[in-house]
């Protein structure tokens, strides 16, 4: 991991529970449009992390089954790689009736970026025709440049029918 890399690592961790906190006041504030989740479509619900507080167990034994896909919050992107898996996460659990629950601290960048992979896959769309379809129910997400550029190069690999790019 380059410095750079590691100070936006160390900031990120700095930062967590004060910008979690923002996040909470945020959606509880009168007249707020931030919910804490909306759902996406029939399969998937795009949101902030989960508040209860519950042990891998306990979500086990209540028959929920967790995909992590670890992204270093503020600035970090998804690997190309981890658009793929959360994806067949997501179509797996679809094929079966289920809902999944997509989220990353705010639920607006890193988990919303995940979204909008589900939804190129699912609807051969555009990034920003997906971006569009989130924003429209989710209208505080922030997907930036460097997050579309890989939902860019998801569309190519799924247009063109080529595997994952490492980055």
């Amino acid at each position: 991991m380059g410095v750079a890399a590691a100070l936006g690592a160390g900031a990120a961790r700095l930062l967590f529970y004060p910008t979690l906190l923002y996040t909470a006041v945020r959606a509880k504030l009168p007249g707020s449009r931030r919910s804490w989740f909306h759902r996406i479509d029939g399969t998937v619900l795009l949101g902030a992390l989960p508040l209860r507080g519950r042990s891998r167990r306990e979500w086990e034994a209540m028959g929920v089954e967790q995909l992590r896909l670890s992204t270093v919050d503020l600035t970090g992107v998804p690997t190309l790689e981890n658009l793929h898996e959360g994806v067949e996460f997501i179509l797996k659990h679809r094929a079966c009736g289920n809902s999944v629950y997509v989220h990353c601290k705010a639920g607006r960048s890193r988990s919303a970026t995940m979204v909008a992979a589900y939804l190129i896959q699912l609807h051969h769309w555009s990034p920003q025709e997906a971006i569009d379809a989130i924003a429209k129910i989710r209208p505080h997400i922030l997907i930036r440049h460097k997050q579309v550029q890989v939902l860019e190069t998801f569309h190519r690999n799924i247009i063109t029918g080529t595997t994952a790019e490492c980055q």
